[in-house]
């Protein structure tokens, strides 16, 4: 059996010296292994052949058969680690709290420790007869959050 930790370190050491990051690893139970990558200025298809190639040299198929797919982090997909959120620094981006408030609005900041989306609203400012537009910042701990993910938008 193929262990995910292993694969962990094969990517990592890959990785290490390059402007890519490790996303997400999966190992199924019939050994059929899953890698995301990433990168802040996207990730080429040379690169995850020869990440792919690279896997594939550290083990011997004849004694252990997988299946393997290397591939970039999916654009529609939720964001899994930090870089993900600092990379998409000033895009709209969707929010589903664990509470079941789903919000859109641009990522302003990620650390550690939270991020915040700034959204539009709408409000009866006083002594106004009209709403007027405001911006509000609105901060999350990853752990009150169910995803965030990019939204495309075609104008």
């Amino acid at each position: 059996m193929i262990f995910k930790e292993t694969v962990i370190q094969i990517v990592s050491d890959y990785i290490a010296a390059s402007e890519y990051y490790l996303v997400d690893v999966n190992v199924s139970t019939d050994n059929r292994i899953s890698v995301e990558i990433d990168a802040f200025e996207g990730v080429s298809l040379d690169y995850c052949i020869g990440l792919s190639k690279h896997i594939e040299l550290q083990f011997d198929r004849e004694v252990e058969d997988f299946e393997l797919e290397v591939s970039s982090a999916g654009l529609t997909e939720p964001f899994k680690v930090l870089k993900q959120y600092v990379k998409n620094i000033g895009n709209e981006v969707e929010v589903l709290s664990k509470n079941g408030l789903k919000m859109s609005g641009i990522l302003t900041a990620a650390d550690e420790n939270l991020f915040t989306i700034s959204i539009e609203k709408k409000v009866q400012l006083e002594g106004s007869k009209r709403k007027t537009i405001v911006n509000e910042d609105i901060s999350f701990n990853y752990n009150d959050i169910k995803y965030t993910k990019y939204i495309i938008r075609f104008k």
